[in-house]
Formats: structure tokens, C-alpha cells, sequence
């Protein structure tokens, strides 16, 4: 018994490093290439392109599902020679991943075009009828989308929404140059590098021990309330920054912030949400709406919560359907803080 047990965890452990491994040398490899312009340069030609216009995804419809499309070099290099494009306008593509076989993928907008771009925005319709797909706007299809095809998306979107804003060193006025990746931009007037950014958002479940407060914005699709969440302000911990959001958007005082996860988010500008649970202190249970800033906000029960998760059909379906509370879709982090708090207030149920 006690030779298979060993036998199990070496072979356990064995298995760990191979995956540890593989992440590791993607890493590693992704590194080289946003460090070494010709290596960068090499992987283009071996590489996969997802391709854009104006910010827009090119993707295919398959069912109630998107997919999203990767042309090889040779693909993207027909389809620019047929539109009267050099292939040199693949060098505005920015590096977004790999594959675990080191298959470099790239992104590409066609529609842009500025300092930065090399030729005029290409056709969109044309190009649609060529590919035989929709340029669709990101946030229309986001919950349509696997979550690979949507996780590399984000990244690119966010990539070339940066580079397409940031032409032009805000210290000399000159135009700035990306590397071949896209992973800076350097005005070779003074050497300064720039670097993709994104803001912090704080984004809480906050509870009073038995119920979970949730909101709504103007904006959200009729019946839909998620957690409270808001950026934050220079010189703010993440701590000081839930207390401020809840303070400021409901008129709570909250405690017990915990740490839950974090995940990055396109809209509207590249953000990196950082979800916390917290507890309203004793006796702040009255909600104060600040109109400014919400539509609307409730207490929400466990068994409410917890039918509103058990829903089924995908997202869109369920916003045509008459309900009372609808959730965030399951590609959001507010989703899994929501169904997190109704698994730990499941489970002290059952122990009382």
C-alpha cells in the first residue's frame, strides 16, 4: 500500500511540473517576444491573427454562440493583397498569447487607421462578405462567447484601444513608435516608454450576515442587479476604496473586507477588477441611494439569490423572461462573488 501511494504522488508531482512547465516556458516565450522585435517579427509569419475593425471583433455565429475566427499569415496576406494592402500593415498587429505549442497569436483592426497604422481603413462590409463573418461590437457578444475566444479578446481590444489613444508622447508632442509585440510604445524624441494601463475598480458584495445588497445602473437590461463597484481614486488602498464606493452609492459603513478574486475587464476603457466580500456594520442596514449613481438598490435574500442562479437558458434568454432579479452572466466575476456567498450561506444553513 504504501509503495503505490508513493508510486501515485510521483507521478502526481510529475504531472505538476509538466504543467508547470508548460506555463513556464509560454511565459517565457511570450517575454522573448515582447522583448526582441525580430523574434517578434519571426513569429508573424507562423502565427494566427484575429482581426478587428474599429475595435469590433470579427466573429461567426454558430448557434446562440459567437466564435471567433484566426486567419494564418498567408489567410491575412491574400485577403490585404485582394483589398489593396500591402502585408507590411501586419506589423500594426499586437501580440495577445500563444498557444502550448508556441503559436503565436496576433491582432489585427482593419478599421483603424491614424499615425500609427500603415494604409487607410479597409471596408467593412466588403471585408464581412469576404470572411464570412460580422465585425460585432465587443460588449453586444461578450456573453455569446467561450470563455478562451472572450479572455483573448478583451486583451486585444484593450491593446489596440491603447495604442490607437496614445500616438503621441504627452511630454514632447511627438508621435511615439510601438515595438513589434505592441507591449510599449517609445518617443524616440526623448526614449520615454510608454506601457499598456488599466484602472483599478473595486467591486464589493457587501451583506449583513443573512442578506446580500445588490444594485443597478440606468443602463443595465431590465431586472438586472449586480454588486457595487466604482474606480479608485488616487492614493487609495483597495480597502479604503470599498469603504468609500459603499459609503458614497448606498450610505453604509462596511467592515471584514476579504479579498475574493480579480479579473480584467474591457469596459469602458481596460479596468482590473478587484472583487471583495464585506459586512455592513451593526445597525447599517438602511439603504441611501445616491441617484448619481445608481437607479436603484435591495437587500436580496438567500432563497431569491439562490433561484435567480439556478435559472437556466443563456443570458440574453433570461433578459426576455418576466423575473423579479436577474444576475450578472457567468463570464462576470460578480456572478462567482454572488454564487460564492450563496454556497457559504447555504452551508451555515444547514449547520444551524
Amino acid at each position: 500500500m504504501s509503495l503505490y501511494c508513493g508510486t501515485f504522488f510521483r507521478r502526481k508531482s510529475f504531472w505538476c511540473y509538466r504543467l508547470l512547465s508548460t506555463y513556464v516556458t509560454k511565459t517565457r516565450y511570450l517575454f522573448e517576444l515582447k522583448e526582441d522585435d525580430e523574434a517578434c517579427r519571426r513569429a508573424q509569419q507562423t502565427g494566427a491573427f484575429y482581426l478587428f475593425h474599429d475595435l469590433d471583433p470579427l466573429l461567426q455565429a454558430s448557434g446562440h454562440r459567437y466564435l471567433a475566427p484566426r486567419l494564418s499569415r498567408a489567410e491575412l496576406e491574400g485577403l490585404l493583397g485582394k483589398f489593396g494592402q500591402d502585408s507590411q500593415r501586419i506589423e500594426d498587429s499586437v501580440l495577445i498569447g500563444c498557444s502550448s505549442q508556441r503559436e503565436a497569436w496576433f491582432a489585427l483592426d482593419l478599421g483603424l487607421s491614424g499615425a500609427s497604422f500603415i494604409g487607410a481603413s479597409l471596408p467593412k462590409s466588403e471585408m464581412e462578405a469576404e470572411l464570412r463573418g460580422s465585425f460585432i461590437k465587443l460588449r453586444q457578444a461578450v456573453f455569446q462567447l467561450d470563455s478562451m475566444d472572450s479572455s483573448l479578446l478583451f486583451t486585444a481590444q484593450a491593446l489596440l484601444r491603447w495604442h490607437d489613444g496614445h500616438q503621441f508622447c504627452s511630454k514632447s508632442g511627438q508621435p511615439t513608435k510601438k515595438n513589434m509585440a505592441g507591449s510599449k510604445r517609445v518617443c524616440p524624441s526623448n526614449n520615454i516608454i510608454y506601457y499598456p494601463q488599466m484602472a483599478p475598480v473595486v467591486i464589493t458584495l457587501v451583506s449583513d450576515g443573512a442578506r446580500c445588497l445588490l444594485a443597478r445602473q440606468s443602463s443595465f437590461p431590465k431586472g438586472l442587479y449586480s454588486a457595487l463597484a466604482g474606480f479608485c481614486d488616487i492614493g487609495e488602498n483597495v480597502e479604503e476604496a470599498v469603504q468609500r464606493e459603499v459609503a458614497e452609492e448606498v450610505g453604509l459603513e462596511v467592515e471584514n473586507i476579504q479579498y475574493f478574486s480579480s479579473q480584467h475587464w474591457p469596459f469602458p476603457n481596460s479596468s482590473l477588477m478587484i472583487a471583495c466580500h464585506a459586512t455592513v456594520k451593526p445597525g447599517q442596514t438602511e439603504i441611501r441611494v445616491n441617484v448619481r449613481e445608481l437607479e436603484a438598490a435591495a437587500w436580496f435574500g438567500l432563497d431569491e439569490v439562490a433561484a435567480a442562479l439556478r435559472r437556466k437558458g443563456s443570458f440574453t434568454q433570461q433578459q426576455s423572461e418576466a423575473s423579479p432579479l436577474l444576475l450578472p452572466p457567468k463570464l462576470a466575476i460578480a456572478h462567482h462573488m454572488i454564487k460564492k456567498w450563496v454556497e457559504k450561506q447555504s452551508c451555515s444553513s444547514m449547520a444551524a
